[in-house]
């Protein structure tokens, strides 16, 4: 009999967590590397979020709080939610958790039953094939291709649902390739999924990193039935630069919403008191000025790396619309992408994060979340190493 469960057994290591832990520690032992591999803004918390945290700490706000967050968080996730997508919540649709990946989790393991399809879009965030897998349920894999913009239509999504069908995974902005997905095309979605009765869980972490004048739309947005049959996932670690804080939400019917909290009850019970409280200064200060000179820079940045990699035969960059990665076809190289992504790691000192486990072996990943002397130097030497091979 084995020791382990067969469950954990058929998960994959995160490539993204590996890649950056050797690159650190490379780093770490005076190496000159060029991290590109980076899924967290450079950029520090801001201030006044910094002050609030502080003095939470003076106030005692040290203790226990209800295990799905604090009223005056879920109020002000309530205000965020009309603000920013005219969308009416209140507190009990509301789910705090540890970090967007949390309440992705949480949602999966309350809604999935064994044997349900959950349909994913290629390229895909690499955890959700395995947070389906843990909660029981069979990932099924939406293929769209480059030559679609690695953008589903309604057709795609109506033609892989099956009897067996239960969630459709959205993510816009989405990682790795940065497609954003417009009003239009979210409509004809979920029009496929209200008739089909499918759940849309829709992963919004990257919402206020859109480019060239984009509006991000939530397809939550769109009707009543929409709302009902949508679990909104959000949080503050991309947008304000607080990874480490670890505060992600989820919006949701209050029945369902009552269920993952009892699932948070009994697993982790309540985020980090002091990062909620500095989560509701983010989500209430005025920082809106802060976070458009923030996005002018991850713009510049994108712009910046296109160029560098414009003419380059051997590197194709899809150009993103959002979030702050260069999801680049290396096909023409001869190498998977692990095997690209560890020798350029070794042989010229650049982290990247390889495509095979987002669901795309002839790609990698570069972010732009970092500084650009940090993003010239990495793709000169990433120019080196496939003019190399």
């Amino acid at each position: 009999m084995s020791r382990y469960s067969e469950r954990i057994g058929a998960i994959i290591p995160s490539a993204t967590l590996g890649v950056t832990s050797k690159a650190k520690a490379m780093k770490q032992k005076g190496e000159d590397v060029a991290v590109l591999a980076a899924g967290e803004p450079d950029f520090d918390t801001p201030e006044i979020i910094k002050e609030a945290a502080i003095r939470a700490i003076r106030e005692g706000k040290t203790k226990y709080t209800p295990s799905s967050g604090t009223v005056t968080l879920k109020e002000a996730i309530c205000s965020k939610f009309l603000r920013d997508n005219s969308i009416k919540y209140v507190p009990e649709n509301i789910v705090v958790s540890n970090g967007a990946k949390h309440s992705l989790y949480n949602a999966l393991q309350v809604v999935c039953n064994p044997g349900d399809e959950i349909l994913i879009v290629q390229p895909y965030w690499l955890s959700y094939p395995e947070m389906a897998k843990l909660a029981g349920a069979v990932p099924k894999i939406i293929k769209p291709g480059p030559n679609s913009g690695f953008r589903a239509s309604a057709e795609d999504v109506k033609k892989n649902i099956t009897d067996r069908t239960k969630v459709l995974i959205i993510n816009s902005p989405s990682n790795p390739a940065g497609v954003v997905y417009d009003e239009a095309e979210l409509r004809a979605i979920a029009e496929v999924c209200l008739k089909k009765g499918i759940i849309m869980l829709s992963d919004e972490i990257y919402e206020k990193i859109v480019f060239d004048g984009r509006k991000h739309f939530s397809v939550a947005s769109i009707s009543d039935e929409a709302k009902a049959m949508t679990i909104v996932v959000n949080g503050v670690s991309k947008s304000y630069s607080m990874t480490g804080w670890r505060i992600g939400y989820l919006a949701c019917e209050p029945k369902l919403a009552k269920m993952m909290a009892t699932l948070q009850d009994h697993s982790t019970s309540n985020p980090c008191s002091i990062s909620q409280f500095a989560a509701e200064c983010a989500l209430t200060a005025d920082l809106d000025g802060e976070m458009a000179k923030n996005l002018g820079i991850f713009q510049k940045r994108r712009d910046s790396l296109l160029e560098f990699l414009a003419g380059e035969p051997k590197i194709k960059p899809f150009s993103p619309g959002g979030a702050f990665y260069l999801f680049c076809d290396i096909s023409s190289c001869g190498l998977d992408s692990m095997e690209f992504a560890e020798r350029l790691l070794e042989e010229k000192k650049v982290a990247v994060i390889p495509g095979g486990p987002f669901g795309e072996d002839g790609y990698i990943r570069i972010s732009f979340a970092t500084d650009l002397g940090t993003i010239e130097k990495g793709v000169g030497r990433v120019k080196e190493f496939v003019n190399s091979l």
